[in-house]
């Protein structure tokens, strides 16, 4: 386990949204991105909620922004150096990110993320 502060971890999070292609953070809608110290339950290192692109329609209008958060202490807790901490928030991000787009876990976990 290492500690990373939040003000780092939250470098880290931008850092691996900037490594999204422009042409699809072009197209990301109305989401946010943020990170919180712990999860809602064991396990789980981000979490995409809302309602993805692929599922928008005429009627998606007036409503509050998906939301992206990225768990601290639980990507931590796994990590054992700063550079393990640097891959698992990229590789969470780019997940939570494709949920956005409408990929599911099974197809995510094909793509290696």
């Amino acid at each position: 386990m290492i500690q990373v502060s939040r003000e780092k971890f939250e470098e880290l999070v931008a850092e691996a949204l900037d490594t999204i292609p422009p042409d699809l953070t072009r197209l990301m809608s109305n989401v946010v991105v943020t990170v919180v110290d712990d999860p809602p339950e064991p396990n789980l290192l981000g979490l995409y909620t809302g309602v993805p692109l692929t599922e928008r329609g005429d009627w998606y209008s007036a409503v509050l922004p998906d939301r992206i958060e990225i768990y601290r202490n639980a990507i931590c807790e796994i990590c054992d150096t700063e550079e393990d901490v640097i891959e698992e928030v990229r590789i969470t991000v780019v997940h939570e990110v494709g949920h956005h787009f409408g990929i599911d876990d099974a197809r995510l976990h094909e793509l290696g993320w």
